[in-house]
């Protein structure tokens, strides 16, 4: 049995129905004139003063499972890694414990991470939790639901800006069930304490809905001979449900949630045919069941395809799409979503180069945000697989409404008013009787 339709989705589909909605069109490159604000400073967000050590902050949630979630938070002294949640403010029936680590990087050392995993939980439901027996902090979170529809949020490049905090505003508005992210959080850059500031800012998000990321290149944070590690910080605080898939490396990872299949890859760790995140890849997407999960979204960091002046010719680009692309097609992925570029940008299904009506859509969302600007040059005439292009800070919203059609829109961020300058309605592949595998 189906979930009940919200009234969004039934005006969507009425719409469909009598307007002529295009579905997975193809039509010349659009770039947009919009002329865009300029950029906003940076936002650090301070601990409080008010809190004492064992007070949790930067709380966030992630999916775990069909019906589990973890919670992770951080405390400034020891504190137990407990979460106590029920269906009622301050009525906690039941608790869990998880663990605790820490990290140092050069001189600075991490507060107490915690995390939990809690459930079996109900779907669509909402929960009232605390973290480590703190009355005076309470939380809540919405789990998403099992079946469709579902509506994701998506954004890339958050960092902390200006524009961050209005991207952000504009998210929180969305109704949406479920976050994804693809690379680049925090923008720390390694001065740590940026790394603290970004789980204090979207802590009123993160801690209401689950969000799942993936690494970017200024997760990597690698000093030669200071730190000659990679993605300490990334590993410690965003930790993703990678073994539950099958994978050994936090870096990639799925998950299943509704109708959909996300696969979470890493566009700065070893790619290659012979490496282990193919071997991964290549296992889960032939575990896929697409009458259980009728569609599959992938994320990567560095976009496999760009018409922007900015991040052309790079290697986690060329050579991940090179080795991984027919992966993807054979499998038929229906959407991949992208950071890096700091701009949108829309292709139509494309394969190998070339407008492919079984290809993946491929969208480029590295728009959250950033301190380092707007990328406001595009390679010009644009390529006839680019539907639209735009340099503008804002997010995207992608609403699978049943098996066969999702809704997607982006939203410009225009003086603090979201604005909806793209969309298109998206027919999965599984249901195109012309791209039966």
């Amino acid at each position: 049995m189906h979930a009940p339709m919200r009234p969004r989705v039934v005006l969507l589909l009425a719409l469909m129905a009598t307007t002529g909605a295009c579905f997975d069109c193809v039509s010349a490159g659009t770039t947009s004139p919009y002329n865009r604000p300029e950029p906003r400073p940076n936002v650090f967000v301070a601990n409080s003063k008010n809190g004492d050590s064992a007070s949790p902050q930067q709380v966030h949630t992630s999916l775990v499972g069909q019906d589990k979630m973890r919670i992770s938070w951080i405390t400034q002294g020891s504190a137990p890694p407990t979460v106590e949640y029920g269906k009622s403010p301050g009525v906690y029936q039941n608790s869990a414990t998880g663990n605790t680590t820490s990290y140092k990087y050069a001189l600075y050392k991490s507060g107490e991470i915690h995390e939990a995993v809690i459930g079996p939980l109900e779907p669509n439901m909402v929960y009232y939790y605390q973290c480590s027996s703190d009355s005076a902090r309470e939380f809540r979170f919405k789990t998403p639901p099992t079946q469709l529809p579902i509506k994701f949020a998506v954004i890339g490049d958050l960092g902390q800006t200006g524009w961050t905090t209005s991207t952000l505003q504009h998210i929180a508005q969305s109704n949406y069930d479920v976050l994804l992210l693809p690379g680049d959080l925090s923008y720390a850059d390694f001065f740590q304490p940026w790394w603290d500031s970004f789980g204090r800012l979207v802590e009123p998000l993160a801690s209401q809905r689950p969000w799942m990321v993936t690494q970017g290149n200024h997760e990597i944070e690698k000093m030669p001979v200071i730190h000659p590690h990679s993605f300490t910080s990334y590993n410690a605080r965003w930790r993703m449900p990678f073994e539950e898939s099958g994978s050994d490396n936090n870096l990639y990872y799925s998950f299943d949630v509704a109708g959909v299949h996300i696969i979470m890859l890493g566009s700065y760790t070893d790619f290659d045919p012979s490496s282990a995140q193919y071997k991964w890849l290549q296992a889960d997407l032939g575990k896929v069941d697409r009458k259980r999960t009728p569609w599959i979204v992938v994320l990567i960091h560095a976009p496999w395809y760009n018409s922007n002046t900015a991040h052309q010719g790079e290697k986690e680009s060329v050579e991940m799409k090179a080795s991984m692309e027919g992966l993807l097609y054979q499998a038929r992925v229906d959407v991949v979503f992208a950071g890096h570029v700091h701009a949108y940008e829309r292709f139509t299904r494309v394969y190998n180069g070339k407008a492919n009506d079984c290809g993946p859509v491929h969208i480029t969302i590295g728009d959250g945000g950033n301190r380092e600007g707007l990328a406001k040059r595009y390679i010009n005439p644009a390529p006839l697989i680019s539907v639209f292009r735009e340099a503008s800070f804002g997010h995207g919203q992608l609403e699978v409404v049943n098996a066969t059609h999702a809704l997607w829109t982006w939203h410009r961020n225009d003086d603090d008013v979201g604005v909806e300058a793209d969309s298109t309605w998206l027919t999965s592949l599984s249901s195109n009787p012309a791209c039966k595998s």
